[in-house]
């Protein structure tokens, strides 16, 4: 029994490339939707504008430096115990958070996440962090009322370790 294969007709051929053709221009019109960067087919990320005024620095110099801005500021804190607001990271999510998810992480469109979905960079920030700006969020160890009084889990924590110094 002898196997053959037999070419597909013309008009199949036709209609198979008038589909690709089809599904390709609907494919690029669904992509040319958003908002194109200058000279580019490349949607830009949408973004929306922030609550207070002017950034610490101009926009451009912000884009290209502000991981490496709030490195250095996160190494200041954490090694040196030098905390100044300039820099940090709570005051650009106070400033930056959109006004309908209050959060600069929690949407497509938020701040720091369509730059980050749009240049493929995975944000760690707040894997720790809050995203969301909120005047009662405190560190568990960190007194709402300054540095002179405890609050209750740094002092169960106090006595926790006492407890096991005590110990022979």
């Amino acid at each position: 029994m002898a196997l053959t294969f037999r070419l597909p007709s013309l008009g199949a051929l036709l209609r198979l490339m008038l589909l690709a053709f089809i599904t390709l221009a609907a494919t690029w019109a669904m992509a040319a939707e958003g908002t194109k960067t200058a000279g580019s087919r490349v949607s830009a990320p949408i973004v929306e504008k922030a609550k207070g005024g002017e950034c610490v620095a101009d926009p451009a110099f912000m884009r290209r430096n502000h991981g490496d801005m709030l490195k250095h500021q996160r190494d200041d804190t954490m090694r040196g115990g030098i905390r100044t607001g300039k820099n940090s990271l709570k005051a650009c999510i106070e400033c930056h958070a959109s006004k309908t998810t209050n959060s600069v992480n929690a949407s497509g469109s938020n701040f720091c996440q369509s730059c980050h979905n749009f240049t493929a960079v995975k944000i760690d920030c707040f894997e720790c962090h809050a995203s969301k700006p909120a005047p009662t969020a405190f560190h568990p160890l960190v007194s709402p009322h300054g540095n002179s009084a405890e609050s209750a889990a740094s002092m169960k924590l106090r006595q926790v370790v006492v407890q096991q110094q005590v110990k022979p």
